[in-house]
């Protein structure tokens, strides 16, 4: 299928999946005519894709990943032991991120307590 299928089918913008072949995270073939000839199995790779970055996980990471990631049941599964470490440390990497998030969010939220009630309400309405 051609990278306009592929969008299609996917969601994804032609520019991601450029992207996505520069990052090596897609490999097409390449017709004598320069046009990117994808596979069936492209369709649920990009979605693996997706997945992965909705998680967090960067594309560097993802291309260390994705060769070790099955699909069953609509889900994917760690298929190579090696891969769980690198899980873990992407896991505590976003958990890190989170405390950071929470601890900004609270010394926000005193900030914001130590305001005037008609600054408040000024705000408010």
């Amino acid at each position: 299928m051609r990278i306009g299928v592929l969008q299609r089918r996917t969601g994804v913008s032609q520019r991601l999946l450029r992207y996505y072949e520069e990052q090596g995270l897609l490999r097409p073939e390449r017709q004598p005519s320069g046009y990117r000839e994808y596979h069936e199995s492209d369709v649920a790779r990009v979605l693996n894709i997706r997945s992965l970055l909705a998680a967090g996980l960067s594309t560097t990471t993802i291309a260390d990943v994705l060769p070790c990631l099955a699909t069953g049941d609509g889900r994917l599964i760690a298929d190579c032991p090696e891969l769980l470490l690198d899980l873990y440390r992407e896991r505590e990497r976003i958990e890190a991120s989170i405390r950071d998030l929470e601890a900004a969010r609270h010394a926000l939220d005193t900030v914001i307590a130590t305001a005037p009630p008609e600054v408040v309400r000024a705000v408010i309405v």
